[in-house]
């Protein structure tokens, strides 16, 4: 072989292996990014339920409050009033 055609041969080798390993990068970054898109959609549903727990929690807080309410107006309503004592 000639001298020209030993490094023409050689340069072919180097660019293939180039080639190969450039696309063993691309799969892995390919790999990497299903990896982290999948932790986004788990991170996205914790998410969801997070706003579902807080949201009723919101809802049994007011619905306390509405039944703090109700009872004291019942306990105001059951005490009976001193005839003898003024209205005012």
């Amino acid at each position: 072989m000639s001298r020209d055609a030993s490094a023409w041969q050689r340069g072919w080798q180097i660019a293939r292996a180039a080639a190969a390993a450039a696309l063993e990068e691309r799969d892995a970054a390919l790999r990497e990014l299903e990896w982290t898109q999948g932790q986004l959609v788990e991170l996205r549903e914790a998410v969801a339920e997070l706003r579902a727990a807080i949201t009723a929690r919101w809802a049994a807080e007011a619905r306390l409050a509405e039944l703090y309410r109700e009872r004291e107006i019942a306990r105001a309503s059951a005490v009976e009033r001193d005839p003898s004592a003024m209205l005012n």
